[in-house]
This record gives structure tokens, C-alpha cells and sequence, in this order.
């Protein structure tokens, strides 16, 4: 379900920018001892996924209900994106999709 709710390339791409983001001021925090660098690690890598899913997905992001499970997803997505897998990998989950999974709206666990 995970990837349904990323249909649009528009949320991916959001969600890369806030990971990569995420990434580079959790790195930078540590190496430059800078608390405040760390304090915005979950603004920058939340911010714009959230965003994406309310604005241009219209849906909940997971991270509400599965935050550990969220997060563990979005860096797998991300690491997709930059091989240039994901795009085909949700074409090929999107063409597999029954028509009880659409009108469940169901999210995983």
C-alpha cells in the first residue's frame, strides 16, 4: 500500500527532496556540533512529504500511523529513486491493483 500511497511523481520527488534534506542537516549537525542544525531534521524531512500528501496525493501521510515503519520506507524510496526504479516500480504496482484495494483505501499492518 505503501507505494499506492506515492502514486503521483510529484509526492516522490517531495519526499526525496525532504529525505536528501534530512540527511544533509542530521550530517551537518553532527559534524559542525550545531543543536540547531539538528532540531531541523524532522521539519525538513517531514515538511515537504506531508505536503506532497496533502496537497498533491490527498491522503494521509503513513507516518501518522506507522512512523517507524514510514521511515524505514522513505529511505528505501529514496534509494530507488536514485538507482531509476521507482517510477517503474509503481507503474508495476499501480497495474496490479484490485478493485477491492481501491475502494478500502486499506494501509499496511
Amino acid at each position: 500500500m505503501y507505494v499506492r500511497e506515492h502514486a503521483k511523481k510529484e509526492t516522490r520527488l517531495m519526499h526525496f527532496v525532504g529525505t536528501t534534506a534530512a540527511v544533509g542537516c542530521l550530517a551537518a549537525g553532527l559534524l559542525l556540533r550545531k543543536r540547531s542544525l539538528l532540531a531541523l531534521v524532522p521539519l525538513v524531512g517531514y515538511g515537504p512529504a506531508w505536503v506532497s500528501h496533502f496537497f498533491v496525493e490527498g491522503n494521509r501521510p503513513a507516518s501518522f500511523k506507522y512512523p517507524g515503519w514510514s521511515l524505514q520506507a522513505d529511505f528505501v524510496m529514496w534509494s530507488k529513486i536514485v538507482q531509476g526504479k521507482m517510477d517503474e516500480e509503481v507503474d508495476n504496482i499501480l497495474s496490479t491493483t484490485t478493485y477491492e484495494e481501491v475502494g478500502t483505501g486499506a494501509s499496511p499492518g
